[in-house]
């Protein structure tokens, strides 16, 4: 199958990318239609699932995949027509057809800036399909660039669109899954694509695809930033719906006071979220 690759700037060589995964209970709206599942549970692991995962862009089996920074628009326009319309946003499924989309905005205040937004947020509250696995100590979403944690990152972190983001606690590493929105039916998807802000590091920041089967599909890098603004975006779309999980590593370090990012001193590349886009989970193509 021909593999049609878009890049704005060059990836570099890989480094590992740092996690400290620790399982973690929350008290959230609403009861997350699923369990952690078993993941990666040492530093080592997750050093390596990034750093050691195959390179999808060598693997023949996407149909498209995108790679930018600087002025990812047209790459996440691209996506978007690729998954197709309409964007079904919180409509509860199945549906046939279509895509879903996150940008943080309607997450209500009670769980803005707090380190416990609930896991299955976006399919019990607001239907959309995706649950997070818990490999994190927690999640966040921010409307202040998370100078909540630390007030040096107002000067790292700037929004793609609207004015949150979002990025695990405790951890470099988040994990989602796929389900009928909301229903506890896994539902695999066949696209997905994700906004970084402030990738500095080459190859400090990606998603690892896992198949049904819990096998690695494949990875992709997501290049360092390229504008003052900072985003940069990877996507992909597969022929048929095969993704059922992403593993997603931003930077290779964990927000925390302590903790500043490399550019201001410190000795880590930390990244944050913004926009996911994803295939209608469960439908046909």
């Amino acid at each position: 199958m021909k593999i049609q690759i878009h890049r704005r700037i060059a990836s570099g060589i890989a480094v590992p990318a740092f996690c400290i995964p620790l399982l973690h209970s929350f008290s959230s709206w609403g009861t997350p239609v699923l369990s952690a599942d078993p993941t990666p549970n040492s530093r080592a692991d997750l050093d390596d699932s990034l750093s050691s995962a195959p390179d999808l862009l060598m693997g023949g089996t996407a149909e498209v995949i995108l790679q930018s920074s600087g002025a990812i628009e047209a790459d996440v326009e691209r996506l978007r027509a690729l998954l197709g319309d309409p964007n079904n946003g919180g409509n509860p499924g199945p549906l046939d057809s279509g895509r879903r989309e996150i940008n943080w905005d309607g997450v209500p205040p009670a769980v803005t800036n707090v380190p416990n937004f609930p896991p299955a947020f976006f399919n019990v509250n607001s239907k959309r399909g995706l649950v997070y696995n818990l490999v994190s100590t927690g999640l966040e979403v921010s409307d202040a660039s998370f100078t909540d944690i630390n007030a040096t990152y107002a000067a790292e972190f700037t929004p793609f669109s609207g004015q949150k983001l979002f990025a695990p606690i405790g951890s470099n590493a988040s994990d989602v899954e796929f389900f009928v929105p909301g229903t506890d039916t896994k539902a695999p998807v066949r696209g997905f694509g994700v906004v970084f802000s402030d990738v500095d590091v080459s190859g400090s920041t990606g998603i690892i695809l896992i198949g049904q089967d819990g096998r690695s599909i494949g990875r992709i890098l997501a290049p360092v930033r390229s504008d003052a603004r900072g985003s940069s975006f990877v996507g992909v779309v597969f022929r048929n719906p095969v993704i059922a999980r992403v593993h997603i590593v931003s930077g290779n370090g964990a927000l925390s006071p302590q903790e500043k990012d490399v550019t201001q001193g410190g000795a880590h590349d930390l990244v944050v979220m913004d926009d996911f886009l994803y295939g209608e989970p469960g439908a046909s193509n």
